[in-house]
């Protein structure tokens, strides 16, 4: 199992899932969310996650016209999970909420046309100019 939580510790998410599937976006968008130069998500199975306390939500629209939710830490302004219409029955959690360095490395880069020239990314991961093209979801590959 494994545990991520916002800043403050108000919100708490438990994975009982192996977390195979993480994301990095350079969209300009994940750059002001995060205050970095990229997002990264772990996106997992809906029935693999539990939250503990209370969050708020946040919806915007993406450059594919569809919505994208953030999730929140009403405490400390934390963001840790996430919801996309493109991946129906699956949440995406922060993965510097698991503050862990063994955590699983990103294996799909989106949002490249806007990634700072120096962020490299580990070998084998697929990279997208843009976003990804809309595949079935898999848990575990």
């Amino acid at each position: 199992m494994s545990t991520a939580q916002c800043h403050c510790g108000a919100v708490s998410v438990a994975v009982s899932a192996p977390i195979t599937d993480v994301n990095v976006c350079h969209c300009q968008a994940c750059q002001r969310r995060t205050g970095a130069p990229f997002g990264m998500i772990a996106w997992v199975a809906a029935d693999a996650v539990t939250v503990t306390g209370m969050t708020s939500a946040w919806t915007r629209t993406a450059a594919s016209g569809r919505g994208f939710t953030s999730r929140f830490c009403p405490i400390c302004g934390s963001n840790i999970l996430f919801e996309a219409p493109l991946k129906p029955g699956v949440i995406g959690i922060a993965a510097g909420a698991f503050a862990d360095p063994d955590f699983p490395p990103p294996v799909r880069s989106v949002w490249e046309e806007h990634r700072h020239p120096w962020v490299m990314l580990p070998d084998g991961a697929a990279q997208f100019p843009q976003g990804r093209p809309v595949l079935p979801h898999k848990v575990n590959p």
